[in-house]
């Protein structure tokens, strides 16, 4: 077996034991390879890949996207074992709708947002505190921003240390468990805000510094403006906040280190996957395992414990 099919195998063994189906892909990837063969080529390139990709003529133009994001799932995955593979970068054939790349916050990035946010001035003193109540919410829960921003006092148990995700994302709802220290970050938020508003029209949780919900736009701004602050985000003229890190970038953050976590630990990460993705309200498990594909670290981790117990089988 030739080295680009052997990490074929791999990868596909991989996907599988995570949850994935890869029964398309499986199939595009093996002719793929075939086509590597047949150009006596060792390892991935982009030029090759585009070759491959645009091969079939009278397709749309996503079909094209789609086989090479298809080989840029393998490439990622390849390139770990041999430095020569080249992923073919997004920008060679862009598709309509694409994952950004998420930016995995470190415990240091998210204690310096928490404290910046803290110190937001508002007349009434809220607006610092909900913010890094916010961050430090979806940085310790993995909650998506829609489904905190949303969240009711009704639906925030502080007394039994859970959540009521209620009608998200693909109508589901689900409870989420909440640790001593977060319970504690929460219970101090909500006393102060009952103080700053004991009567209000809302059931919300977290507040705006007017009493109000605090609305996703605001939310969103307010954390770009912070990012910047701490030199995640480019300072640009006219007040633009341009691109970087995001509020779902905290999800993204909190999978990737459980993950990472389990990993290191020697767990049997393919068993412990399905109970994260329905902790993570994910509709099938095969979405969780996104984040192992987006995260150089997680992927080489994989790879390394795939490699331990004998590789494909």
């Amino acid at each position: 077996m030739s080295a680009l099919r052997k990490s074929l195998a791999q990868y596909v063994a991989l996907r599988r034991a995570l949850g994935a189906k890869l029964g398309e892909d499986a199939g595009a990837l093996s002719h793929f390879v075939e086509f590597l063969e047949h150009e006596g080529a060792g390892f991935v390139t982009s030029s090759l890949a585009l070759r491959w990709a645009t091969a079939p003529q009278g397709v749309q133009p996503a079909t094209w996207s789609r086989r090479l994001g298809q080989v840029r799932g393998f490439a990622s995955f390849a390139s770990a074992n041999d430095p020569r593979t080249e992923v073919p970068p997004v920008s060679l054939l862009p598709s309509r709708k694409r994952r950004p790349t998420p930016h995995i916050f470190t415990a240091r990035e998210i204690a310096l947002l928490m404290s910046r946010a803290s110190r937001l001035h508002s007349r009434t003193g809220l607006r610092g505190p909900t913010h890094a109540t916010l961050i430090g919410l979806l940085a310790a829960t993995g909650l998506r921003p829609g489904e905190a921003l949303a969240l009711d006092e009704r639906d925030v148990d502080l007394q039994r240390g859970v959540l009521a995700v209620r009608d998200t994302k693909f109508g589901k709802s689900r409870f989420v468990p909440l640790v001593p220290s977060t319970c504690a970050a929460l219970a101090k938020y909500a006393r102060l805000a009952a103080r700053i508003f004991p009567s209000r029209s809302t059931g919300a949780f977290l507040l705006s510094k007017r009493g109000s919900r605090l609305s996703g736009g605001e939310a969103r701004r307010t954390f770009a403006q912070l990012t910047r602050g701490i030199g995640l985000r480019p300072t640009l003229p006219n007040k633009r906040l341009g691109r970087g890190p995001r509020l779902q970038d905290l999800r993204h953050s909190f999978a990737t280190h459980r993950l990472v976590e389990w990993y290191r630990e020697g767990a049997d990460v393919a068993r412990k996957m399905p109970a994260l993705s329905t902790y993570l309200g994910h509709v099938a498990v095969e979405h969780t395992y996104w984040y192992v594909q987006a995260v150089p670290e997680l992927l080489q981790l994989a790879t390394e414990r795939l490699t331990q117990n004998g590789g494909a089988q």
